[in-house]
């Protein structure tokens, strides 16, 4: 079922009027380690809630975070996806300097392959010495270009 994005905002606006009406219980399975979820019992008996209620108090708590743009962004869940964003940028980074790094390399190779196919001059052919700079331009000795 294909749906427009005008009616998942519907939707949404729905959902979300009908956050702070009314409670129910829902059975989640949570992927604990059971030292994590004995911390989570005793931090909860301290601050006297249940365990249900600190979890649906942090679940009330990153469904308002991502709700109300108030400049604050105290989400767990919006603060691992600025990482990950940041993470995906420096590694775009990366690959981007990498890129021009071969470019640079190509059109190199790519001068050297000019000069050494093009032919030369045969009055400056005879006066260059093995150490001299190529007659043909390239910037190379004449003994690894044309000097072959």
């Amino acid at each position: 079922m294909a749906l427009d994005r005008g009616t998942l905002a519907k939707i949404d606006r729905s959902i979300l009027s009908q956050l702070e009406h009314g409670v129910g219980t829902q059975l989640v399975k949570v992927p604990l380690s059971d030292a994590v979820w004995s911390t989570w019992r005793r931090y909860c008996g301290a601050v006297c809630l249940t365990m249900g209620e600190g979890i649906a108090g942090l679940i009330a708590y990153e469904l308002g975070t991502l709700v109300n743009d108030d400049g604050h962004h105290g989400s767990v869940f919006a603060a691992e996806s600025q990482r990950q964003v940041a993470a995906r940028s420096e590694a775009l980074d990366v690959r981007e300097r990498r890129l021009a790094e071969r470019e640079q390399s190509l059109k190199a190779s790519e001068r050297l392959l000019r000069a050494r196919t093009r032919p030369l001059d045969t009055t400056s052919h005879a006066s260059a010495g093995r150490n001299d700079p190529c007659p043909c331009g390239s910037g190379f000795k004449y003994k690894r270009c044309h000097g072959h």
